[in-house]
């Protein structure tokens, strides 16, 4: 989607353009969490907001979530107690975007409040229906956004691509690790996911 941001001549609303011309309403996370706290968009309802708009996420199915709950024991047996993973986080990465991967790694001193792009040692994607969005829009998002490791997991060949080296246009290392080798990664010492002993 071609987007850009407009500004508006009668007030300080921030608008978005979409390919098919139409300004939209840009919002910012802070408006997004007043709106949950008012009522007015449920606390459970699916969406990342990036660059000021709303974006819907697909219903996760079974297959996805019990490949989730296997990570989550992983994580749990492997990862010291410097190390924090949280799933399912709101990852506020600016004023105006927000993602929700399936999980974050961040060192505990850090926390969740001091969370960003620059301090997140590691995101994981579990996808089954979004395999191509989180392999390449949202890649793209965490790029540029300076998140150092990406990992896309594929929920239903298990396969694993690896996104390293941010950049404002993408990631400069992207590679696939297959369910029997090791996935290990850069910034978390000690962590070690096989695929293939997932049944």
């Amino acid at each position: 989607m071609n987007e850009r941001f407009i500004p508006v001549a009668t007030s300080e609303l921030r608008t978005t353009q979409a390919a098919e011309g139409l300004r939209r309403r840009a919002f910012t996370v802070a408006e997004i969490e007043a709106m949950v706290e008012a009522g007015i968009i449920a606390e459970n309802e699916r969406f990342e907001l990036i660059g000021g708009e709303v974006v819907p996420m697909s219903a996760k199915g079974l297959r996805h979530e019990r490949l989730k709950t296997w990570v989550v024991r992983q994580l749990a047996k492997q990862l010291p107690d410097t190390i924090g993973f949280t799933p399912e986080t709101t990852f506020r990465l600016s004023p105006d975007t927000f993602l929700e991967p399936d999980f974050v790694l961040y060192d505990t001193a850090v926390g969740l409040e001091g969370l960003n792009g620059a301090t997140c040692l590691l995101a994981i994607e579990i996808a089954d229906t979004s395999l191509d969005y989180d392999k390449g829009r949202k890649a793209l998002i965490f790029a540029g956004f300076g998140i150092a490791e990406l990992w896309v997991i594929d929920a239903v060949t298990r396969l694993t691509t690896v996104h390293r080296e941010p950049s404002p246009i993408g990631y400069r290392r992207v590679a696939d690790v297959r369910p029997d080798d090791a996935l290990t990664a850069l910034k978390v010492a000690g962590l070690e996911l096989r695929l293939a002993a997932y049944a």
